[in-house]
C-alpha cells in the first residue's frame, strides 16, 4: 500500500525567528499579502459614505396610486371655454377683392388657421358665428373690434365698428392675427339664422389622451452555500436589514435599486415614435405591434415637453433664477389654468439661485446681513435658505430634488450635457376634474397619479416572491431567487399647468 502525502501542508516551521507572511493569518484573502503579527482593531460596521442612497419618494409626495385592469389608460381633458384663434387677413382692402359688400363696404376676409394654443381646427371648422363680436389684433392694424357678417368652415368676414379702420391691412405671415370672440349683437326681431349663413350651435371640445403601462422586472440570486456563510463585516441596508450575512446586503440593495427604478422610469420613460425600431418585433420587448406609441410609456418629463411648458431662463440656458424668469413663468401660467399653488422640485444650483434671489430682496442684503428683524440677532445661526415665497397671486414651495443632484442618477447626466440639463420641475398642487372612461363620469384626481395593474387574483403594484431550495423549498435549485415585478404607468393630467426648468 502506498501513501501519498499532500504537498500543501503547513508542517515545517520557519528556521529563523522573524515575521514572515507564512507565520500569521492572511486578512485580505490573497497569498503573501499581509505579514503582520498583531491583530488589527477591526471596525465591523460597514461605513455608510453616501448617506441615503435611494431617490424614491418624489411621486409619493405629490401623487396617488390607483389600480387598473387594462393595457391602456384613456382620459379626457376639458378644452378652453372661450373662442380664440390664430389667423391671417387674406383680404382687407375693402374694395372689390374684399368679402361680401355691406352698404357699399366690402367686409375683410380672415382665414382662421388654428386655435389659440396652436392646435389644428376641428373637422367641422372654427366656432365663430355670424353676428359675433370679435377683437382682431395684429402688429400692423393694432386692436380692431368688428362684427362678423359671414363665415365658412375656415374663414370669417368682418366689418370694423371703427370707420377709421374700415380697411384692414393684409397679413404678411401665417397665424399673425389673433381673433377673440367677446359677445354678439342682433337687431330687433332677428333670428339666429341670417341671410349670409347659418349660425350653428357650438359643441364643447375636449382632448383625449392615453398612456400604457410597462412591465419592470429584476431578481437576485444567491447559492445555498453562500446564504449560510457568515462574514466578518456587519452590513446594513436602507430597509433596516443588518447582520453578518453578505447576501442580506445584496438582496436589500437589489430591492432598493428596483424601487428607485420604478420611480425613475415614471419620470424618464418615453413612448416610441414612428421612426423608432423598438417595436416589439424582437425578443427584447415581445408582444407589441410595430408602430408609434406601442412600446414604452410616457413619463413625467416627456409629458411636460410634449404638452406642458419649458423655461430655460430669461438670459439663456441654465440661467440664474431671478424675478424676471419667474415673472415670465407667471405670465405663462396666467394663460393656462392659473392654479395658484406650485411645488418646485429643483437641483442644488437652482435652489441656491432662488435663495440668492429672495435674499437680494432685502435692502441690506447687498451690504451684509441685517439684524434685529424677528429677533435675528448677530448671536443667532443665520438661516440663509427659503422654503417658499409668493409672487403676484402665486405661491411657490421649494424642495431639493435628490434625483437631480446625485452623481449616480441625473446629476452626472446634467453635468455632461448642460445644454439639455433638467434643473427642476414645477407641479401644481391640488386636484383636477377629468372624465374617466372606465368610471364613466367626471372625477377629481391629483394632477399626477400612478396606475398599476391589479385584479382580484393578481396585484402587480409591487410583486415579490422567492423560489429555490433555501428556506421554504419550492424548486430543486440549490439557491434562493428573489423576484421583483411591477406593471404601471404615470398619468400626467393638465400638463399645460406644469413647467419644466431646463
Amino acid at each position: 500500500m502506498a501513501i501519498t502525502a499532500g504537498d500543501n501542508l503547513n508542517s515545517v516551521p520557519a528556521p529563523r525567528k522573524q515575521t514572515l507572511n507564512t507565520n500569521y493569518l492572511d486578512f485580505t484573502g490573497t497569498a503573501n499579502s499581509w505579514g503582520q503579527q498583531y491583530l488589527p482593531d477591526l471596525m465591523e460596521k460597514e461605513a455608510e459614505v453616501f448617506g441615503p442612497r435611494t431617490i424614491s419618494g418624489f411621486l409619493a409626495q405629490i401623487g396617488a396610486e390607483e389600480a387598473m385592469q387594462s393595457d391602456q389608460v384613456v382620459w379626457s381633458e376639458q378644452g378652453r371655454l372661450h373662442l380664440s384663434y390664430k389667423g391671417k387677413i387674406i383680404d382687407g382692402s375693402g374694395g372689390t377683392t374684399g368679402g361680401t359688400s355691406v352698404n357699399g363696404q366690402a367686409a375683410c376676409i380672415i382665414t382662421i388657421e388654428k386655435d389659440i394654443d396652436g392646435k389644428a381646427l376641428h373637422s367641422n371648422g372654427h366656432g365663430i358665428r355670424v353676428n359675433d363680436l370679435v377683437i382682431v389684433s395684429d402688429t400692423t392694424n393694432g386692436i380692431v373690434k368688428c362684427l362678423v357678417t359671414k363665415v365658412t368652415a375656415t374663414t370669417a368676414e368682418v366689418l370694423p365698428y371703427d370707420r377709421g379702420a374700415a380697411t384692414l391691412s393684409a397679413s404678411a405671415t401665417a397665424e399673425s392675427v389673433r381673433i377673440l370672440v367677446f359677445g354678439s349683437e342682433f337687431g330687433k326681431g332677428m333670428s339666429y339664422v341670417s341671410a349670409a349663413s347659418s349660425r350653428g350651435a357650438n359643441e364643447p371640445r375636449f382632448q383625449t389622451f392615453t398612456n400604457k403601462p410597462i412591465i419592470m422586472k429584476d431578481y437576485y440570486e444567491v447559492s445555498g452555500s453562500d446564504a449560510s456563510r457568515i462574514g466578518w463585516v456587519e452590513v446594513s441596508a436602507e430597509n433596516g436589514q443588518s447582520g453578518y450575512l453578505w447576501y442580506l446586503k445584496a438582496e436589500a440593495d437589489t430591492r432598493a435599486r428596483f424601487n428607485d427604478y420604478i420611480e425613475m422610469a415614471m419620470l424618464e420613460s418615453e413612448l416610441n415614435d414612428s421612426s423608432s425600431v423598438i417595436d416589439g418585433a424582437t425578443d427584447y420587448i415581445a408582444g407589441s405591434a410595430s408602430g408609434d406609441g406601442t412600446v414604452g410609456t410616457e413619463g413625467l418629463f416627456a409629458a411636460i415637453e410634449s404638452r406642458g411648458n419649458i423655461t430655460t431662463g430669461v438670459t439663456g440656458v441654465n440661467a440664474a433664477t431671478d424675478l424676471a424668469e419667474f415673472d415670465a413663468i407667471l405670465a405663462e401660467f396666467d394663460k393656462q389654468g392659473a392654479i395658484e399653488e406650485y411645488m418646485m422640485f429643483v437641483n442644488r444650483s437652482t435652489s441656491l439661485a432662488i435663495d440668492d434671489m429672495l435674499a437680494s430682496m432685502n435692502s441690506y442684503g447687498a451690504g451684509g446681513t441685517s439684524y434685529g428683524v424677528f429677533n435675528n440677532s448677530e448671536d443667532m445661526a443665520l438661516n440663509l435658505g427659503f422654503t417658499g415665497f409668493r409672487r403676484g397671486s402665486y405661491d411657490f414651495y421649494k424642495s431639493d430634488f435628490r434625483y437631480l443632484n446625485d452623481l449616480a442618477t441625473r446629476g452626472s447626466i446634467n453635468a455632461q450635457s448642460p445644454v439639455n440639463a433638467i434643473r427642476g420641475v414645477m407641479i401644481p398642487a391640488g386636484t383636477t376634474s377629468v372624465y374617466d372612461q372606465t368610471v364613466g363620469s367626471s372625477i377629481k384626481r391629483p394632477f399626477l397619479h400612478v396606475r398599476f395593474r391589479a385584479s382580484a387574483t393578481d396585484d402587480r403594484r409591487m410583486k415579490t416572491w422567492v423560489t429555490g431550495s433555501v428556506g421554504a423549498a419550492t424548486t430543486a435549485l440549490d439557491a434562493m431567487q428573489l423576484h421583483f415585478l411591477t406593471e404601471r404607468c404615470l398619468i400626467t393630467q393638465a400638463a399645460n399647468n406644469f413647467m419644466l426648468m431646463k
